[in-house]
């Protein structure tokens, strides 16, 4: 078991350093293995310890699909992501499947359906989850709110995210939620701040590329995936701004960056 949680970890922190590529069939033949697994008889303890990292190894493969543009298939690995989690008892790892399926949600355009999923996410496990989740779970409902352009809920949401990560500790809350600091904080805000700045640059666009440019100080060389998408969320703040040559330059640092994260292509 302490094996299979540690793969589960590796292909996670694999997926943050180089978003979805190839290793997503490495995670789905480990995902295969555990399944086998507990359709042979399992000890209870050992049945909980094995949805759990069931659970995990989905919601992994359920990102790599959604960067390989496979939403169908995100879909159905974050259902079974969801399924595992409440089989295993980890409630707090289900609230963040279902912030993920919130995430795909607001890349389709669907805010209110992304809304009700972070709700439901926050009811649920209000009780157990800890302030560095509960901050993330806020910067979803933010993007909700932004996607909606309802401005006052966007920066409401943002503040009490903000407040509650200024009181979250390095070690009491699972490994999975650990990327999530201010320099994430600065990274989502920037990146909801972009969106308002699509339709008001001038209110949004100068704050938006300040909050990405703290993200991209701050980040470790681990994060690259996020580097990837700061740099190109800077690109379009400069655009917006009407910045020529820092515009130009942001795009090449981008493209620089992005190296880092293969893809599959749809179907593969």
């Amino acid at each position: 078991m302490e094996e299979l949680e540690t793969t589960a970890r590796a292909f996670r922190q694999w997926d943050h350093q180089y978003g979805g590529g190839l290793r997503r069939k490495a995670v789905l033949g480990q995902l295969a293995e555990v399944s086998g697994a507990l359709d042979d008889h399992q000890a209870p303890a050992v049945a909980d310890r094995l949805y759990r990292v069931m659970a995990q190894l989905a919601g992994t493969a359920a990102t790599m699909a959604w960067d390989s543009g496979l939403h169908r298939r995100a879909q159905d690995y974050y259902r079974l992501a969801l399924r595992a989690a409440h089989a295993g008892g980890d409630v707090v790892f289900g609230a963040n499947v279902l912030a993920g399926m919130a995430r795909q949600m607001l890349y389709r355009d669907r805010a209110d359906d992304a809304l009700q999923l972070i709700h439901l996410a926050q009811e649920g496990a209000r009780d157990v989850i800890g302030p560095r989740v509960r901050a993330m779970l806020h910067t979803r409902e933010a993007w909700a709110y932004a996607a909606q352009g309802r401005t006052a809920g966007f920066q409401r949401a943002t503040a009490k995210a903000a407040e509650d990560l200024a009181t979250a500790g390095a070690d009491d809350e699972p490994y999975w939620i650990a990327y999530f600091d201010e320099a994430e904080l600065a990274g989502v805000t920037g990146g909801r701040l972009l969106d308002l700045a699509r339709t008001d640059p001038r209110r949004h666009a100068v704050e938006a590329a300040d909050r990405i440019r703290t993200a991209l100080t701050n980040r470790g060389p681990e994060a690259g995936r996020s580097h990837a998408l700061d740099r190109i969320g800077l690109a379009e703040c400069a655009f917006l701004a009407g910045d020529t040559a820092p515009r130009v330059r942001c795009a090449r640092r981008a493209i620089v960056s992005a190296t880092c994260c293969r893809a599959e292509e749809p179907g593969a």
